[in-house]
């Protein structure tokens, strides 16, 4: 895998790109930035990938380590998304574990 991806290195630049863009967007967002400063931040942003696509190409898993990331962020996603569906649903208003907190002594 980190053959294919030393000889591709337009793709293997795109996945590094995408990934670092939806981690960003995903963890390190600090609002709505003004138009010149978000270009600045994504153009920064691109010049990094440049430097972790030297890193992959070098033998180091850099892809692979950030599809790892990004698949245990979904799954931190997805699970937030069911607590929210689960806790509509549940007559006691979210405590549908029956742990209740205010209870304990």
């Amino acid at each position: 895998m980190q053959q294919w991806f030393a000889d591709h290195m337009l793709i293997s630049y795109l996945l590094i790109l995408a990934f670092t863009i939806y981690i960003f967007n995903a963890v390190f967002r600090p609002g709505r930035l003004p138009i010149l400063k978000e270009a600045l931040v994504y153009l920064l942003m691109a010049v990094g990938c440049a430097v972790l696509l030297v890193l992959q190409v070098d033998k180091l898993p850099i892809i692979q380590c950030m599809g790892i990331a990004v698949i245990l962020m979904l799954l931190l996603r997805l699970r937030q998304l069911y607590d929210k569906w689960r806790s509509r649903r549940s007559p006691d208003g979210g405590n549908a574990r029956g742990t209740d907190k205010t209870s304990r002594p």
